[in-house]
């Protein structure tokens, strides 16, 4: 299939995809926050959304696996239903509001993450069971409208269990979370001419790299530390959206 790029549109969008998946080889979440403001000079938002959405549908599953035992069930029963009622809103949204109204919103949402986790540096060691409705409606909300609620799963999670049971089961939600969000796509004819399955096929090679290069980032270099400087990425990229935005 011709997919309407050009060679240097398609150096961009590799690179893109490539890093992204880095990030997610090591911090578990991300892609959306990583590639969505370099990717969104090609594509609409309502399209890189749903592209990415396939790709961590592949990702996620091969992050879940190997640590499936640690998964804590209860919290995983918790998030899930609220997870999916942020879902749903968040795909109406997506598909109904204006592209530049999205842009200004993605990059209000990326510099508002960004500074938080630059600004927060003490997180809190316990938090209740009920955040698991606010953090799972909210992270489906932002999972499905920009591509990346795993930050607020991984505040919650950290905040109540150990970190291999927190990885383990931020790993199960986010898998859940792509096949809930690629099921509301599919029903809403996202995927009905082909041509953003050919795209996520295409990119695939991209992905495997990245998520090979993250895995071994994350053995070699302390997690925070890489995280922080994709954070100072992150907050470049929100502020370039909105100043794009602004002067359109």
């Amino acid at each position: 299939m011709d997919l309407p790029f050009t060679g240097g549109e398609w150096v961009l969008i590799e690179l893109a995809v490539a890093l992204a998946y880095i990030v997610f080889g090591v911090a578990g979440f991300g892609t959306a926050l990583v590639a969505g403001p370099i990717l969104i000079l090609c594509l609409p938002l309502s399209k890189i959304i749903p592209l990415l959405v396939l790709l961590d549908f592949v990702a996620a599953f091969g992050n879940w696996l190997p640590a499936r035992r640690d998964v804590a069930r209860p919290e995983l029963l918790r998030l899930l239903p609220c997870m999916a009622v942020g879902c749903i809103i968040g795909v109406v949204f997506l598909l109904n509001l204006q592209s530049d109204l999205l842009l200004l919103l993605m990059g209000v949402f990326v510099s508002a993450y960004a500074v938080y986790s630059l600004a927060v540096k003490v997180r809190p060691s316990q938090v209740a069971a009920g955040w698991a409705v606010p953090t799972g409606v909210i992270g489906g909300l932002f999972g499905a409208l920009f591509g990346s609620g795993g930050f607020l799963y991984a505040l919650y999670l950290n905040a109540r269990l150990t970190k291999d049971a927190a990885r383990a089961t931020q790993s199960a939600l986010i898998s859940c979370s792509t096949v809930v969000r690629l099921s509301l796509f599919v029903i809403a004819g996202v995927y009905t001419d082909g041509e953003l399955l050919w795209l996520a096929a295409f990119l695939l090679p991209a992905m495997a790299l990245g998520l090979w290069i993250g895995r071994k980032l994350a053995i070699k270099l302390s997690r925070e530390a890489f995280v922080r400087l994709v954070t100072w990425l992150v907050l470049a990229s929100g502020v370039a959206l909105i100043a794009r935005y602004l002067s359109a």
